[in-house]
């Protein structure tokens, strides 16, 4: 049975770092069992914050980083490098210094497929991006059984790129191409619900007070149609981590 549980924190600062010493004790705590750990990265200001502050702390060496897979939850379909991709932000935070001074192998950054003469609709991107899940699921399983996934939490209460009212909230499968998003770039690729559901754990990460109204109506377990962000649950554990303003409407 899944439990839930919300932890705030005093400012968005504190959010991001607090997030980021958890997400490196909580590999720590899944490479003493098991390998390899299996971690789904998310954008916005507070994710990549997190990976900054996940880059500036000492428990980042005492991750064995060649058995952590790094997954997205979503991303914009532009081309390779573009500033807005969530990959590119995430790399600058982080992977790339992960990868030359931590032993990440850069095969285990499974980026979302860019736009390229080759993929040229978010639909070819998803279902490249489903066939990369699928060759590290365990048997019988579409995708791997993530450790931890990371999202962040729109003021319109979307997560990942599945946004209120949007046909992609009830997409079957596992990865579905984003037309008309509320929230530029319109054309994107995101994790179903049916993916995110698949975590040990998932984390809802949200600062400000502009998501606070949707954060308390999330936990109050308002319609997924207006709150999308309702279900984003963890098989095991749902974590929503806020900052005292987006926390500020709950009952």
């Amino acid at each position: 049975m899944s439990t839930r549980l919300v932890v705030v924190h005093p400012d968005p600062e504190v959010l991001a770092e607090a997030a980021a010493a958890r997400l490196l004790t909580r590999l720590l705590d899944v490479q003493s069992v098991r390998r390899p750990a299996h971690l789904v990265l998310t954008g916005g200001t507070v994710g990549i914050r997190t990976l900054a502050a996940a880059a500036a702390s000492p428990l980042r060496t005492a991750v064995d980083w060649s058995g952590v897979h790094l997954w997205w939850g979503d991303e914009r379909f532009l081309a390779a490098g573009d500033a807005e991709r969530n990959e590119t932000q995430a790399r600058e935070a982080l992977l790339d210094d992960l990868v030359a001074t931590s032993g990440l192998p850069a095969e285990n950054i499974h980026a979302v497929p860019p736009r390229d003469d080759e993929v040229g609709t978010p639909e070819q991107a998803a279902a490249l991006y489903a066939a990369e899940l699928a060759r590290f699921a365990p048997d019988g399983a579409s995708t791997p059984a993530f450790d931890v996934l990371l999202l962040g939490m729109g003021p319109d209460g979307h997560v990942a790129s599945l946004f209120p009212e949007h046909p992609a909230l009830e997409a079957p499968g596992w990865t579905v191409g984003v037309h008309g998003s509320p929230k530029p770039p319109a054309e994107r690729v995101s994790l179903t619900f049916a993916a995110i559901g698949r975590a040990e754990e998932v984390w809802v990460v949200a600062a400000g007070a502009e998501k606070a109204e949707r954060a308390a109506a999330a936990l109050a377990d308002g319609p997924v149609t207006t709150v999308p962000a309702v279900r984003a649950v963890g098989r095991h554990r749902t974590l929503w981590l806020l900052d005292v303003a987006a926390a500020a409407d709950r009952g």
